[in-house]
């Protein structure tokens, strides 16, 4: 896992610094609140960068868990903490209607997104790129020249998830595109570590917020929902920006049984 190119890991941003508690009190204060500005210019939002080689592309799956734990891990990152040169953008972001933006990248395309401030994460690997939130109208020409749509991923088998790890089921029915599931799953792995106490969200931290995401069919969603109702998951609700209706549950994030 890469911050970018100065080769910090996930993991060593995230708990690198004594501030750790004060970044997850902030993440655990959810998020939202302030209506959107007149100047669409002015929408917050946080890019993310897909990598997507033309040749050999990553498993669906393993994409979409990179995506996830950039996410959190640019939320924790001790960069967003007090004093941070990421803390302004990422408060002014987070206090506003959560937003995130996922594009593609190959070759000279994803080298150059990582010259641009964020978190890299690689799982299985597959690469994602969380960037540091900004108005729409300030994204890096590097970033907002990538693709927003386009190319998908077929949907993969990967077998039964890794239990120590905590688990990000994506809502099959919605048929949601690779771009909408990673924005997703960025908001389920935000609200489960905000939901988790402290010292389980550093330990998460310490493995470099690394988790599974996987497909639930009609059956394991409602079993999924029942444990949502009991307060042991946290459920992603949209907000119907794109491609789905307002209100869906689109992720139901489950934390690890063993730790």
């Amino acid at each position: 896992m890469t911050g970018g190119p100065e080769l910090d890991s996930a993991a060593d941003t995230a708990v690198g610094r004594t501030d750790f508690p004060a970044r997850h009190a902030v993440l655990a204060e959810g998020y939202g609140g302030a209506g959107d500005p007149g100047d669409t210019a002015l929408v917050q939002a946080m890019q993310m960068v897909l990598h997507l080689p033309k040749v050999d592309p990553p498993p669906r799956s393993a994409l979409l868990a990179a995506a996830a734990s950039a996410v959190v891990a640019l939320c924790l990152d001790e960069r967003v903490g007090a004093g941070g040169p990421w803390e302004r953008r990422y408060l002014a972001w987070k206090r506003a209607r959560i937003r995130k933006v996922a594009r593609r990248a190959r070759g000279a395309q994803w080298l150059a997104a990582n010259e641009v401030e964020g978190v890299t994460v690689e799982a299985g690997g597959a690469q994602a790129r969380a960037f540091v939130p900004c108005p729409v109208g300030e994204v890096d020409p590097r970033i907002r020249r990538l693709q927003i749509g386009g190319t998908d991923l077929e949907h993969d088998e990967p077998g039964p998830p890794d239990p120590d790890l905590p688990v990000l089921w994506v809502n099959s029915s919605l048929g949601m595109s690779l771009g909408k599931a990673a924005a997703q799953v960025g908001h389920a792995s935000m609200l489960l570590a905000g939901a988790m106490d402290v010292e389980r969200a550093r330990a998460w931290a310490e493995r470099g917020f690394a988790c599974s995401v996987r497909e639930a069919d009609a059956q394991r969603w409602r079993a999924l929902s029942a444990r949502v109702a009991d307060g042991a998951a946290i459920a992603v609700r949209d907000a119907g920006f794109t491609e789905i209706a307002p209100g869906s549950l689109t992720v139901i994030g489950v934390p690890s049984d063993t730790w």
